[in-house]
């Protein structure tokens, strides 16, 4: 009997954990196709292929303060916007975010996708909303305040350090 009981707690153990962390391991808040589409209100534009240069990969390096290691990232253009599609690593697992650039300004920043077991408040648009009109300085630092989350502090800079990556690639690709 004492064995039988032990079992069943086991089982249930194993059971709960799998899946509590099937549950957290990804949320899918919106497909980067309709974040592109909705951004530019219409249809996306054909994807463009931006091919990491040494210049980038040391501003996306400096930015990250880590290694970067591909080789290229697709965006979508129309005029003086761009959207971008980049993921980065909150605590353990990644974090997809849409980030459409306009003027040279953030117009919109989405979690897409959240793979992390906590921190998620990032996604809300009381959050989000901090990004819009920022620019990037000199200093490669946004031009605004971005407060933020108790318990989502790597999940906040994460989504700071995307922000600045997106917009110093818009200002390079839209400089020519």
């Amino acid at each position: 009997m004492k064995q039988l009981s032990l079992l069943i707690a086991t089982v249930t153990l194993l059971f709960s954990a799998t899946f509590s962390v099937n549950l957290a391991a990804k949320s899918v808040f919106q497909e980067p196709e309709d974040f592109i589409s909705q951004a530019f209100n219409a249809p996306a534009p054909k994807a463009k292929v931006f091919w990491i240069d040494d210049e980038a990969q040391d501003v996306i390096e400096q930015i990250l303060a880590h290694k970067f290691r591909k080789m290229r990232l697709r965006y979508w253009q129309q005029e003086s916007e761009t959207v971008w599609i980049l993921e980065e690593i909150g605590k353990e697992s990644p974090i997809t975010v849409g980030i459409h650039i306009k003027h040279q300004a953030i117009a919109q920043t989405k979690v897409l996708v959240y793979r992390e077991s906590r921190g998620d408040e990032v996604r809300h648009d009381f959050f989000t909303d901090q990004f819009k009109s920022a620019k990037l300085k000199d200093d490669l630092k946004l031009d605004q305040h971005i407060d933020g989350i108790t318990g989502a502090t790597l999940s906040v800079r994460a989504l700071t350090k995307l922000s600045r990556i997106a917009l110093w690639l818009d200002a390079y690709v839209t400089k020519s």
